[in-house]
């Protein structure tokens, strides 16, 4: 790869949530605050929404890593596209929950068996002084049964405060998903969100030299100023698709063997990506196909001339 040809200890723009390449831009921050606060104020539901590629995946595992884990018991899901009960024994299985063998089949005549069961283990838990702190990543693809299941969760309480506050990251379809009628009652129950947003241009040209530096590049401008343009044009503000351009930009660049990042890689690697805005060949190739077109025309009396002399013609 092109780790040794630009001096880089790792490869820079990888898509997989590496929370030690987390980007503090105000959205994230925004988003990481609400979060914080709302779990330390005892909330019960809590909702984080973003388009895809904005960044909710490495968001909520920055967040985890954040809790103090003296203070919190947490929980993670990442795939919550099952029925009532599996969300049940995988939640279970989070909190360390050891069920009868009987009661660990799914099935909905043991769906109660389980709740008590993850109940106890969580009044077990507060006795100690901890907050247990459940996220869900992709919520939007939970059915609706899971999610009043959830609510169900969240009426576990002591006198005091919640057994049980529970994290949504999911994309806008939730928001969707949870102004239907039937689970209205969940909604209500939502005390704290956050949308995510993608990045304005200086946020874009802050992320990617955040990235580079993480990776051990100490050299000049990696991406030129066009390049930087045309990269958040491409990728229209969104993480991930920045770091998939950027990634491409670098492999470009290193094949033709550039010191530097132009334009004419980030336009390369925007073909190359189905996702990309095309509105970036327009703004770049567009206006100059055109301008090219019309010289030649106006340099070539043979196409020219007779061509203003049948329009002079079809005008009388």
């Amino acid at each position: 790869m092109y780790q040794a040809h630009f001096a880089l200890k790792e490869l820079p723009f990888g898509i997989t949530p590496d929370t030690s390449y987390f980007f503090h831009s105000a959205s994230a921050q925004a988003a990481l605050n609400t979060l914080l606060v709302a779990c330390r104020a005892g909330e019960g539901f809590i909702k984080i929404t973003g388009e895809v590629g904005t960044g909710k995946t490495i968001l909520c595992r920055k967040f985890l890593a954040c809790l103090a884990l003296e203070q919190f018991h947490t929980a993670y899901i990442p795939n919550p596209m099952l029925e009532p009960a599996a969300l049940l024994l995988a939640l279970a299985e989070e909190l360390e929950v050891k069920l009868a063998e009987q009661h660990a089949e799914q099935g909905q005549h043991n769906q109660h068996h389980i709740f008590k069961a993850i109940n106890r283990r969580l009044i077990q838990i507060a006795s100690t002084g901890k907050r247990v702190v459940l996220c869900i990543d992709e919520a939007q693809a939970m059915p609706i049964a899971t999610l009043e299941a959830l609510r169900l969760l969240t009426n576990l309480e002591t006198e005091k405060r919640k057994l049980l506050q529970i994290v949504l990251f999911g994309q806008p379809e939730l928001d969707k998903k949870l102004a239907l009628q039937e689970i209205r009652q969940l909604a209500q129950r939502i005390t704290f969100q956050y949308h995510l947003q993608g990045f304005d241009l200086p946020q874009t040209e802050l992320f990617l030299a955040h990235r580079l530096h993480i990776a051990g590049y100490q050299g000049t401008e990696l991406f030129d100023p066009a390049a930087r343009r045309a990269l958040h044009q491409a990728s229209r503000g969104v993480p991930r698709l920045i770091n998939i351009l950027a990634h491409k930009s670098l492999m470009a660049s290193f094949g033709r063997g550039l010191p530097q990042v132009g334009v004419q890689q980030v336009l390369a690697a925007s073909r190359d990506t189905p996702a990309a805005s095309l509105s970036i060949w327009q703004r770049w190739f567009g206006p100059f196909a055109w301008r090219l077109h019309l010289a030649c025309c106006l340099l070539s009396t043979t196409t020219w001339l007779p061509a203003m002399l049948r329009l002079a013609e079809g005008s009388a």
